[in-house]
């Protein structure tokens, strides 16, 4: 029996030769170290399983589940079934030249050397034609190494390759780690793997949770290791801890008369700080509710890693906070210390409220000319002004009715004046919420008030756009003047860097758009920005700037809309309507209407007609003529002017379902015509006519989309 099996590299392996060993044992290797750093454990257990995937299969060793496992004092890999031993390798091996090989009939050195790398005679050697001649050509043998043999050093490899943001030696030894290594647990099934590592020699002892169950956990075999973890109060897998998380700060809101707010950023925090999660219930003064309640719950979470606790009938936030801790011992010392600290945070944060609170937003605004916010265009407060002017623009492009103009303008004059605010300077993220509060609180109508907080939406990919078209105008308006900004000075993204942000601030104009369904021209957007830096040394024209980020942006708009639409459909529309996102979205949508089978077949003809139409003299083609004319030729015309005037008349209306539905009926036509029509006759007059026809279609379509692109596989994103 012969079986090929594949390398990653896509070489071959060879044959196995024979039924393989059915012996396979589980692996676990478990590194044991002082406490890691979330962060640290969060990358470590991500690269863990590529890692190990790579060396095993570089080995040829077979195998079957695979499970990374940490917690802040380890890190650990179960592999299921593994085999016993490499499969034995066969493998095709390229030599020299024969013309290298060989000398008046006798071999060179090359060929002997050739040979003997691969364990045979010179004889034994083949001739094979490459791309420039005859080559020797062999098979190399390996008999394959029990993994026993195996293990120690590919696992010696695999704890020295996770990578760590910061890596720290100890001792006398150069091996770096992300913090000291302290115990090595190494099996096969229940066999100890020998492997040293910093001077740290492998064995079956692992070690239970540093308070609960202090002391060594021997560990019979690979395959009992998560219970016997969990036995010693060791949570290993990170889904089950971050369940038991969940399940106990659900079960700790509810005895504290309310319902947990969940909060996913808080869970991932926590869940690599704890080997068991243990919840405490604090709490702190009712008179600090007077504060927002962002304040109070930033102040829990950036600070402190709690969760906050609402009311379950009104909603209202309470006056509790729940810690996720480590250990169940000493509960009640645990509290008073973190409701001491939680008290003298929000002691400053009160103090800051009511300092910031005494000072109308507006008067706050001059102050921004102290902030730079890039060397070459200016301080904030030059920013903020091209805003409000910008905003109002943008308003009124899309004709937008004067009650949101004046609210987008109101805002986007206070939307920045909380950066000189204490509160801001403590807690950087509270930008934009904490002036909305200090606005409502000094009397500004709540519409303007939620400009201020929503002009910064949205802040990442997973977060709403703002809500109001007032919001909107002040958000676009904002990162279009940084877009614009930072083109026209030479600060366009790189692929490894992008420190302004421009691509989320691109994403961010683009999705506020299309979630708004604001019909806005971004070449317009653009100029419009752009004389926004009048006064400002600027590296590149308006012409310049507009083309560049014309280009940005539609390979942000691809990206975005090909999420959840057929790629080779945005692909076709964005080479004629990237300068309108709403215009080009439902495009798009048009087409996806069509089955794949259909855009298959009309991209296929389109791109027939379409590689032919640049042979086509001047003028316009006329109905067919000739000898000979076929129905197919005459129908093709007939078709050709009934389609021409309805997506004329199609792409003025917007109506672009209508539009592509006439091009798929119109399609057949086209594909028959190519059956029955040779395009290139020798009559001169008969072909340039055809070819008129064709360059006609073309462009009739190219003003509804690219439809030769359709079918196409889609490119790589740059």
């Amino acid at each position: 029996m012969d079986r090929s099996t594949a390398s990653p590299d896509g070489r071959f392996w060879g044959s196995v030769r024979g039924p393989m060993s059915n012996e396979a044992s589980d692996l676990l290797l478990e590194i044991g170290v002082e406490e890691l750093p979330s962060s640290f454990v969060e990358a470590a257990l991500r690269a863990l399983p590529e890692l190990a995937t790579k060396r095993l299969a570089e080995l040829r060793l077979r195998h079957g589940a695979m499970r990374a496992l940490g917690t802040p004092r380890r890190l650990a890999l179960l592999v299921s079934a593994v085999a016993a031993r490499q499969p034995d390798l066969e493998e095709e091996v390229t030599g020299p030249p024969v013309k290298a090989a060989f000398k008046d009939g006798a071999p060179t050195k090359a060929a002997e050397a050739f040979a003997q790398k691969l364990g045979c005679a010179v004889s034994d050697l083949r001739r094979v034609e490459g791309p420039k001649g005859e080559y020797l050509a062999g098979t190399r043998r390996e008999a394959g190494k029990p993994a026993a043999e195996l293990l120690p050093e590919v696992l010696a490899a695999l704890v020295a390759a996770i990578p760590f943001r910061k890596s720290m030696r100890w001792g006398t030894g150069e091996f770096a780690f992300g913090r000291p290594i302290q115990w090595l647990v190494a099996l096969s099934g229940g066999d100890v793997i020998p492997v040293e590592i910093a001077g740290v020699r492998s064995g079956r002892a692992s070690r239970g949770h540093r308070f609960l169950a202090p002391g060594e956990i021997a560990i019979g075999a690979a395959k009992d290791y998560v219970e016997a973890m969990r036995a010693a109060h060791v949570i290993v897998d990170t889904e089950e801890r971050a369940r038991l998380m969940r399940e106990r700060l659900v079960a700790a809101a509810r005895h504290a008369g309310g319902v947990l707010i969940e909060d996913d950023f808080l869970i991932g925090e926590n869940l690599s700080l704890v080997e068991e999660p243990h919840v405490i219930v604090g709490g702190f003064e009712e008179r600090f509710l007077e504060l927002p309640e962002r304040v109070i719950l930033e102040v829990a979470r950036g600070h402190q890693r709690y969760f906050g606790v609402r009311d379950a009938k009104t909603g209202a936030l309470l006056p509790r906070y729940l810690a996720v801790v480590n250990t169940a011992e000493a509960p009640e010392a645990i509290k008073r210390g973190n409701d001491k600290t939680m008290r003298a945070r929000l002691s400053d944060a009160q103090f800051f409220y009511r300092e910031d609170v005494k000072i109308p937003l507006a008067n706050r605004r001059e102050k921004l000319g102290g902030i730079v916010f890039q060397k070459r265009l200016g301080s904030v407060l030059a920013k903020a002004e091209r805003v409000e002017r910008l905003a109002r623009e943008l308003g009124l492009l899309l004709m937008l009715p004067e009650p949101t103009l004046m609210a987008a303008a109101s805002g986007a004059h206070l939307a920045k004046c909380d950066l000189v605010a204490l509160m801001v300077g403590e807690f950087p993220e509270l930008q934009g919420e904490m002036g909305r509060a200090y606005a409502l609180a000094q009397g500004v109508s709540p519409d303007v008030a939620d400009v201020i907080r929503d002009h910064y939406l949205p802040r990442g990919a997973a977060d709403a756009t703002a809500p109001t078209h007032a919001g909107a105008l002040v958000a676009i308006a904002d990162r279009l003047d940084t877009l614009v900004g930072c083109f026209s000075i030479g600060l366009i993204p790189t692929s490894t860097a992008d420190p302004y942000g421009l691509r989320r601030a691109c994403l961010g104009v683009l999705r506020t758009l299309l979630d708004r369904e604001l019909d806005l021209r971004l070449g317009a957007a653009f100029s419009a920005a752009y004389d926004g830096y009048a006064g400002v040394e600027l590296s590149a024209s308006r012409e310049e700037l507009t083309a560049r980020l014309g280009e940005f942006s539609a390979e942000r708009l691809r990206g975005l809309l090909s999420d959840r639409l057929p790629q080779d459909a945005v692909l076709a529309c964005l080479r004629v309507a990237a300068d309108r996102p709403l215009d080009l979205r439902a495009r798009v949508r048009a087409i996806d209407a069509l089955s794949p089978d259909v855009r298959a077949r009309v991209g296929e003809v389109f791109k027939r007609a379409t590689n032919i139409a640049d042979k086509a003299p001047p003028g316009e083609p006329v109905a067919p003529f000739g000898q000979e004319v076929h129905a197919s030729e005459t129908a093709l015309f007939a078709g050709y002017l009934k389609l021409r005037e309805q997506i004329a008349s199609d792409v003025k209306s917007g109506a672009y379902d209508a539009a592509f539905r006439a091009v798929a009926d119109f399609a057949p036509l086209l594909h028959q015509y190519f059956i029955d029509v040779f395009v290139m006759t020798d009559d001169a007059a008969v072909r340039d006519n055809r070819l008129r026809l064709m360059r006609a279609l073309s462009e009739t379509c190219s003003s509804l989309a690219r439809l030769e692109l359709l079918g196409e596989a889609p490119r790589a994103a740059s």
